[in-house]
């Protein structure tokens, strides 16, 4: 190919612009397979639902490589649409917003660096197959539509990366494994509570956090660091010779993940707080979430204590032998030992009784609201009266307790407009209780703004649906956000008798919050139910 210096530039630009919208391409993927917790399983099921494979760009960036191929097709108009792709490519992930965006962690640079290595051996092996013999202006060519092929397959790279870096990540975590039992083995008069629950282990665990230090010195562990790796990092990172107890939330996507984390730290005292139809299209059946739950009751000592919510059926129907259970309940379910009564809400919270065996009961405000929360709290004071600690420090530690962000968080703005805010996460037995919420606000327009609930498995567009109907029962107009749970919400709420007109379709949070603006009102509410991931469309 005969070679000038304004081709000789042209070319360079276009293999420069191919190289750095694969580059940016490369970090993209490396965001959504963080979000898949870096399984490839989990990561290829996004891929399945989000249909990222056969994105517009992507079937038009395989079109123009295929016409590369072409023998009709010339080096310099290849290259034209290279450039256009390329630079359309580019504009696009700049401007691409992520509601969690990517954490550069020593793993995730780990894992970016093998899949930049991985693209240029390709790019070199294009290179040394057929550039060899051929000029710069061939050889930018060569570089570039190996680069182009390279982000029609870069889904290929990063699950390679994942699986090249598997013997790698697996000793740093044992050798880290191994230093956290090293720290838990030198604190023996550590007492180590586990949570668990399909929903609420989290409240549970900062409400018992605030009432246990009223006595003792408490670590918990922070944020959604409930897997195996996320209470190793809080073991060797936050855990201080001086605390005398650790909460340990324990999450569960599968079988046999609660029961590694106990092996771990071996707890002495469980909360169970519900069984529900969570993460079933890992779990499969209901059967296998009760099961997970349950490992951290198994994994109690003889002189442990386990503290079970009966509100949940799954629950209550499971019987538990060789430690010491005490179950509590809300709704006064047969067979529990606990069981709240008088429940009060005021504008300023909601005041309770918890009662308990022979003939105790204890009287406690909290700012709080919702029926959920109650449930929480319950669990987090039968667990600091087994601890030990005094009424008088229980109520005051309940009074003080404030909402955890994001769950059911009630907050009045200077305009007037009350905001319900429970985007955190959604399930069934939640979002109805959030709606109870929002139905109990009748000073102007109940609005709730949802895309619904995700990961039920094959129940998912049952449970959408009816929770669609309960909205048509307790708010004035439903906002429903992207396009996951769409159809299946707009059936239920226009079987449950919302009109069509108050059923608005957006595709973002971004458009709800421009349509809210143009309907706000003094007066009126707003729930937040649930925030789906970059994962869900």
């Amino acid at each position: 190919m005969h070679q000038t210096l304004p081709q000789l530039i042209y070319f360079s630009v276009t293999a420069l612009a191919m190289l750095v919208f694969l580059a940016l391409e490369l970090r993209r993927d490396l965001t959504m397979l963080q979000q898949n917790s870096y399984r490839i399983d989990r990561y290829r099921r996004w891929l399945k639902a989000s249909g990222d494979t056969t994105s517009t760009l992507r079937l038009v960036a395989i079109g123009v490589f295929l016409a590369g191929l072409s023998i009709l097709s010339t080096p310099v108009v290849s290259m034209a649409l290279v450039l256009i792709v390329s630079l359309c490519g580019i504009v696009s992930l700049l401007r691409m917003k992520y509601k969690k965006p990517l954490v550069m962690t020593k793993r995730a640079w780990r894992l970016y660096s093998v899949m930049a290595a991985l693209s240029v051996i390709i790019i070199l092996g294009a290179l040394l197959a057929w550039g060899i013999g051929y000029g710069y202006i061939w050889k930018l060519f060569v570089t570039t539509m190996t680069a182009l092929a390279l982000y029609c397959g870069s889904h290929l790279i990063t699950m390679a990366a994942v699986v090249i870096l598997e013997p790698v990540e697996r000793s740093i975590n044992t050798r880290f494994r191994h230093d956290a039992e090293r720290i838990l083995a030198s604190m023996p008069g550590l007492k180590i509570i586990g949570i668990t629950g399909s929903y609420g282990k989290t409240s549970t665990k900062h409400y018992l956090h605030r009432i246990l230090s009223e006595k003792y010195d408490t670590l918990m562990t922070p944020g959604n660091f409930n897997t195996t790796l996320g209470v190793i990092r809080t073991i060797r990172e936050y855990l201080k010779p001086y605390n005398e107890v650790f909460i340990v939330e324990m999450g569960a996507k599968q079988t046999g993940d609660i029961k590694d984390i106990c092996d771990l730290v071996h707890p002495t005292a469980a909360i169970v707080t519900a069984v529900g139809p969570q993460h079933l299209e890992s779990f499969k059946t209901i059967e296998n979430v009760r099961a997970t739950k349950f490992e951290l009751v198994d994994s109690l000592p003889s002189d442990g204590v386990a503290v079970l919510n009966n509100d949940f059926p799954l629950i209550a129907d499971c019987t538990v032998s060789g430690v010491k259970t005490e179950r509590y309940t809300v709704n006064n379910v047969p067979g529990s030992s606990w069981h709240v009564t008088d429940i009060a809400y005021t504008p300023s919270g909601t005041s309770f009784t918890l009662n308990g065996p022979d003939g105790y009961s204890i009287s406690l405000r909290t700012h709080l609201v919702g029926e959920c929360n109650i449930s929480n709290l319950a669990a987090a004071v039968i667990m600091a009266r087994e601890m030990g600690v005094e009424d008088n420090k229980i109520r005051y530690a309940v009074e003080q307790i404030e909402q955890v962000e994001h769950r059911l968080n009630v907050k009045r703005t200077p305009g007037g407009i009350t905001i319900i805010d429970d985007a955190y996460n959604s399930n069934p037995m939640g979002s109805a209780m959030a709606l109870d919420v929002l139905a109990g606000l009748t000073g102007g327009k109940r609005i709730v703004v949802t895309p619904g609930m995700v990961e039920l498995g094959d129940k998912q567009y049952e449970l959408n649906a009816q929770f669609g109907e309960k909205i048509a029962r307790c708010a004035d107009i439903a906002i429903i956000v992207n396009r996951a749970n769409r159809d299946a919400i707009t059936e239920g709420a226009e079987r449950g008798g919302m009109d069509a007109t108050a059923i608005r379709k957006v595709e973002n949070f971004a458009e709800a919050q421009q349509l809210l603006a143009t309907m706000l009102a003094p007066g009126d509410t707003v729930l937040y139910e649930n925030d789906l991931p970059d994962t869900f469309k």
